[in-house]
């Protein structure tokens, strides 16, 4: 790999190994097969350990949250452990003004995931991590949102622990919080919301598994990440267990970003306000009372340079 190069880049193993392999035994196999062609510690190439001294400490792993996608929304530690890192592998809700402030000398690799289509496997992104990190890296694993929030990353930090290497957690702004602010939207408010409850609108075989009676009950606001695609079954199961059609909606996608779209009508509707406001996601869909509240104003975001610029290392 020349050190010129910002993209890792690397030959899966075949698929037979691959399907007669339990998840440990491939993800060793995987791991094995990095560290044959990583920068050696104390080389030149990205990745690798800038001097003799980091190929004597062990490596570790900072789980990152990037938030929403504005590079402003941002905590001063993410931006503090994405100066500091040796190697960062990002997803693809990570937002591109992020990435593009990513230091040079780091090695970014991409393993972004969308429905039906991912760039690296589960099993090749813990393989990845365990491989910068035995040789000595500062690896930030750096996902859109918060990592704890639908980001799988309690189960990078327990795949990691049981291979010995120490990680810390850096919280992000969960789209949740960020799209519903862009848009004006309090997910409490007094007399409207009570309690609110964050739900994956993934599904494995058509339909996501929700508890939906319990998700009928007044007072609460739902928020569904990942929910375009099932957006009209998930309409139809809340109704079909007594929620109301009338019940206000609200999509946001690509929340906090300059190309932001904030959709609004009512849940008997949701499909429909999807194809006027031609949302693809990522989207999060916003379901209750609050979002009937009027919208308001949205600050402009800063540019993700100017603010990292500004912060001291």
């Amino acid at each position: 790999m020349s050190p010129q190069n910002s993209e890792l880049t690397f030959t899966s193993l075949p698929q037979n190994a691959i399907e007669s392999s339990s998840p440990g035994d491939l993800a060793r196999r995987l791991t094995a097969a990095l560290r044959s062609i990583l920068p050696r510690p104390g080389g030149t190439g990205r990745g690798g350990a800038r001097n003799d001294r980091q190929a004597s400490r062990p490596g570790h792993v900072s789980i990152v949250g990037a938030g929403p996608g504005g590079a402003d929304l941002m905590t001063l530690r993410a931006v503090a452990r994405l100066r500091q890192a040796d190697v960062v592998i990002y997803d693809k809700l990570v937002g591109a003004d992020i990435v593009a402030a990513i230091p040079d000398r780091s090695l970014k690799i991409f393993v972004g995931k969308s429905r039906g289509c991912h760039s690296k496997s589960q099993d090749e992104i813990n393989a990845l991590l365990l491989a910068h990190a035995q040789r000595g890296a500062r690896v930030v694993r750096l996902k859109g949102g918060d990592p704890f929030i639908f980001g799988r990353g309690g189960e990078e930090q327990q795949f990691l622990h049981a291979h010995g290497i120490a990680t810390d957690v850096v919280p992000g702004v969960t789209a949740a919080a960020g799209c519903a602010a862009a848009a004006g939207i309090p997910l409490t408010h007094r007399g409207r919301a009570q309690a609110v409850t964050f739900l994956t609108g993934h599904a494995q075989d058509g339909e996501p598994d929700l508890p939906w009676r319990d998700l009928v009950r007044g007072g609460q606001t739902l928020v569904v990440y990942m929910g375009v695609a099932t957006a009209p079954v998930i309409a139809r199961r809340l109704m079909e267990n007594g929620a109301d059609p009338a019940t206000p909606v609200a999509v946001v996608e690509n929340g906090t970003l300059s190309g932001q779209v904030i959709g609004r009508g009512e849940l008997g509707d949701l499909p429909g306000v999807l194809a006027r406001n031609v949302v693809t996601g990522p989207a999060v869909i916003i379901i209750g009372a609050v979002a009937a509240l009027p919208p308001s104003h949205v600050p402009e975001a800063l540019p993700s340079h100017a603010l990292l610029e500004d912060i001291p290392s």
